[in-house]
């Protein structure tokens, strides 16, 4: 035995189905009323367009509502800005409409110093550095790495020269100079200047 349909459409196309073998074959079923059956089809279609009327009707108004909010905070922005030359010499007066003086922008501040510097790795003229981030200061842009190396004759170190730069806390720097002692360091920076260095790292890489 079949079993009756479950879904909206399912039962919609089962009641289609009936009722036109009830009209073509009405003398094989004489205990249905096609008629009623018919009736309460066509009820059902009837609410379901006047439900999608309303779904289209509910959506143009969203949209219209959604426009006018837009105009509405454009307005609203304007007039708040006209508001702030009115009461420049006493901006506290804007608390009277709801508003508020600017707030003083924060001055930005060089980050921290990056920590834990450390090789990971090492190659053929190849080390990959691994840090952690500033625990203090202002936000970090981009990280600067810079090395020296140890004069040939093993005595001392040269100045500190610019060897990459990241956005993450790990770089793999390639070319890098062999058979020599070399240190790198690690700084932070914003816009508002750099960091101290991060602890150095000594080296010699094959």
């Amino acid at each position: 035995m079949p079993k009756f349909p479950k879904t909206e459409a399912e039962v919609v196309a089962l009641a289609e189905t009936m009722v036109a073998g009830l009209t073509t074959h009405a003398a094989d079923f004489p205990s249905v009323t096609v008629a009623t059956l018919s009736t309460a089809l066509t009820n059902y279609k009837n609410q379901r367009q006047t439900q999608e009327n309303a779904k289209s009707q509910a959506q143009i108004a969203t949209v219209t509502k959604d426009e006018k909010l837009d105009a509405l905070v454009e307005l609203m922005k304007n007039d708040l800005k006209l508001s702030e030359v009115d009461v420049a010499d006493d901006p506290e007066k804007l608390t009277e409409i709801g508003w508020g003086p600017r707030s003083e922008p924060e001055p930005i501040i060089a980050p921290g110093s990056p920590t834990e510097l450390h090789p990971i790795a090492e190659g053929q003229g190849t080390i990959w550095l691994e840090w952690d981030k500033p625990e203090s200061g202002g936000p970090v842009r981009n990280y600067i790495i810079e090395r020296r190396q140890q004069a040939q004759t093993g005595g001392d170190f040269g100045a500190w020269t610019l060897a990459n730069t990241t956005y993450n806390c790990e770089i793999n720097l390639a070319d890098q100079p062999v058979n020599i002692r070399i240190e790198y360091r690690v700084k932070a920076v914003n816009a508002a200047g750099e960091s101290m260095p991060s602890n150095s790292v000594s080296v010699v890489l094959p």
